[in-house]
């Protein structure tokens, strides 16, 4: 999971709700829409607040950020029902967040893991809203097996414990995956280990069933994505867990995209190293304005 490296919005930055058709969704916001306007997509058990270290810099840049809570996710509420967490059901949800921002053009999609698959899916159905489409630490198709195997345990334990109310369910099963924590891994401070757990108690337990099947499932549509005239960005850490960096690299080259790879990082250089990740994007955005 991303792990922010500070919890505290930026002076610049608010905190509300955004209306949309579909709902109303969580979200961060800084920055004007001086040279566009970026949509910030979090992943698999992750949160808008994966993306706060990128808020203050994009914004200096002259692009209004706007970060989101998905559907069911941490401060976005959604219902106990499997299917309102179907891909095609976040798809629309993006569309709709996308419609809502009332945007100037240009409008540019960053989806973060699962979010690249959830943005993926949205500029499959309705590529239009968009200037550019980023996927980071995102693959074509369902993370490693390794990954698989480990995901597939997690929804094992939230089915199991499905008729149990998550006041009760989600504490227990946080604490079982923390008993698989390394024991020389570095601890969380206070503040963090109180917001990753807090995050953890808030997102609904259907949501998670429903995307982590959608992890170790998805197929590859890297050929669909690559028909569409969208500039592309794929940029990830300098290792990743979820999909291997020669995979990304290879799934660049067939979407015949950009791509970045930011040192000193791994599965989240939004949170890892944000100021190399926020100046990546910025380069990539501004490149689209002179071509």
């Amino acid at each position: 999971m991303s792990k922010p490296p500070r919890l505290t919005l930026p002076p610049a930055a608010r905190a509300y709700r955004l209306t949309t058709s579909r709902g109303e969704f969580a979200v961060h916001e800084a920055g004007e829409p001086v040279h566009g306007t970026a949509l910030l997509v979090p992943g698999f058990t992750g949160s808008k607040e994966d993306f706060i270290a990128l808020l203050e810099p994009l914004a200096a840049a002259g692009f209004r950020v706007v970060a989101v809570d998905g559907r069911g996710q941490h401060e976005s509420s959604g219902p106990r029902e499997e299917s309102a967490y179907e891909l095609h059901e976040l798809a629309l949800d993006l569309l709709s967040q996308a419609k809502a921002l009332d945007a100037p053009a240009p409008l540019h999609l960053v989806g973060h893991s699962l979010g690249g698959l959830v943005s993926r899916a949205a500029v499959l159905r309705d590529a239009s809203p968009f200037a550019s489409l980023t996927l980071m630490s995102s693959g074509p198709a369902a993370i490693t097996e390794e990954q698989q195997a480990r995901t597939k345990l997690l929804v094992a334990a939230l089915e199991a414990m499905r008729d149990t109310p998550p006041a009760q369910s989600m504490p227990a099963i946080w604490e079982a995956m923390r008993a698989q924590d390394p024991a020389d891994a570095v601890p969380d401070s206070p503040e963090l280990a109180a917001f990753l757990r807090d995050r953890w108690l808030a997102t609904v337990p259907e949501q998670l069933i429903t995307t982590g099947r959608v992890l170790v499932s998805e197929p590859d549509r890297v050929a669909e994505l690559a028909e569409l005239p969208l500039p592309k960005l794929v940029l990830s850490g300098v290792v990743d867990y979820a999909w291997p960096v020669p995979v990304m690299d290879e799934m660049a080259v067939r979407l015949g995209a950009s791509r970045v790879v930011v040192e000193g990082a791994e599965h989240s250089p939004n949170a890892e190293n944000p100021q190399v990740t926020a100046g990546a994007l910025v380069t990539f955005w501004r490149s689209l304005t002179m071509q």
